[in-house]
C-alpha cells in the first residue's frame, strides 16, 4: 500500500470518529478537546528534547509540565468558566517559563504549553452553543479540509514557486491558492446549507481561516525543522502526530473563537456570534 492510501485511509476513519463525536457534542467533545490539548503538548514536549542537552530531562523539570497540561486538560473536560480556564494556561505558561528561566533551560515547554492549551480551550468552546457551536464546528472542519485538501492536489498537479523553501521545501504558491479558495467555496457552502444569517461575515471568515490554517500549518512544519524532525509522533499511519494533523486546524479554531467571541460580545459562546439567528 502506498503512502498516499495509508493517508487517505486513515484521514476518512479520523474524519468519521471525529464528526461522530462533533455531531454528539458534550462531554465526548470535551475529552476529544482535552486530548487534543494533551497530544500537542507531549508530542511538543519530545521534540524540545531532542534539541537539549543529554541529562535534559532528568536535570530539567522534572514533572510539572506534565502535571500543569492534565490539570488544564481535566479542566476543559469539567468546563468551568471560560475566564478561569485563560488564567490556569497563563499561570501554567508562566510558571513553566520561570522554571526553565531558573534551571537554565529554554523556553520551548512554556511555548509548547500556551499553544496546546490555546489550541484545546479554542476547539472546546467553539462546540459549545447547542445547534450554532456544532455548526461552527462544522464550518471549521469544512474550510481547513478543503484547503488542506486541494493545496496538496494543485500544488502536486500546478507546481511553480514555492511558498516557503526553506521552511517546508514542498509546499507551493499554487498549492496555496488553490487551498485558499477552496476553504473559501466550502465555507460559504456550509454556510448557505445550515441557513447562517451572517453570509458576509463569514466569507470573511473563512478566507481568513484558510490562511490562518496555511500558516499554522507552516509553523508547526518551522517547530519540526527547528528540532530536526521529520514528524511531531507516529500514532497516525501516513500522517506522523497529532499535531501533524491538527496543526492547521487548531490556528484557525483559534482565529475563529476570536471572531466568533467579537462577533457574539460572548466569549463562552462564540459560536453564537456566527451562526445564531
Amino acid at each position: 500500500m502506498s503512502n498516499l492510501q495509508t493517508r487517505i485511509i486513515s484521514a476518512v476513519i479520523l474524519a468519521i470518529a471525529v464528526l461522530a463525536i462533533t455531531w454528539y457534542g458534550g462531554w465526548p467533545f470535551r475529552v476529544l478537546s482535552a486530548v487534543i490539548c494533551m497530544a500537542i503538548f507531549f508530542e511538543w514536549a519530545a521534540m524540545a528534547a531532542k534539541d537539549e542537552a543529554p541529562g535534559w530531562a532528568e536535570g530539567g523539570l522534572g514533572v510539572v509540565p506534565q502535571l500543569l497540561v492534565l490539570v488544564f486538560a481535566l479542566g476543559l473536560f469539567v468546563s468551568p468558566p471560560v475566564e478561569l480556564l485563560m488564567v490556569m494556561a497563563a499561570a501554567g505558561t508562566a510558571l513553566l517559563a520561570l522554571l526553565s528561566a531558573w534551571r537554565g533551560r529554554s523556553q520551548w515547554l512554556a511555548g509548547g504549553f500556551a499553544y496546546a492549551a490555546l489550541s484545546g480551550l479554542s476547539i472546546s468552546l467553539l462546540r459549545v452553543g447547542g445547534t450554532a457551536g456544532l455548526y461552527a464546528i462544522l464550518f471549521l472542519f469544512a474550510v481547513v479540509w478543503a484547503t488542506d485538501i486541494l493545496a496538496y492536489f494543485v500544488g502536486r498537479a500546478v507546481g511553480g514557486p514555492k511558498l516557503a523553501p526553506s521552511i517546508s521545501p514542498g509546499k507551493t504558491r499554487s498549492g496555496a491558492a488553490g487551498g485558499t479558495i477552496a476553504g473559501l467555496v466550502a465555507g460559504l457552502v456550509v454556510a448557505y446549507a445550515v441557513g447562517a444569517p451572517n453570509i458576509a461575515l463569514l466569507g470573511a471568515a473563512a478566507l481568513i481561516l484558510s490562511i490562518v490554517s496555511q500558516a499554522g500549518d507552516l509553523f508547526e512544519s518551522w517547530v519540526k525543522r527547528r528540532h530536526g524532525v521529520k514528524d511531531s509522533g507516529w500514532i497516525i499511519p501516513g500522517h506522523g502526530g497529532v499535531m501533524d494533523r491538527v496543526d492547521g486546524l487548531v490556528a484557525a479554531a483559534l482565529a475563529l473563537y476570536i471572531v466568533g467571541s467579537i462577533a457574539a460580545r460572548n466569549a463562552e459562546a462564540p459560536a453564537l456570534g456566527l451562526f445564531a439567528g
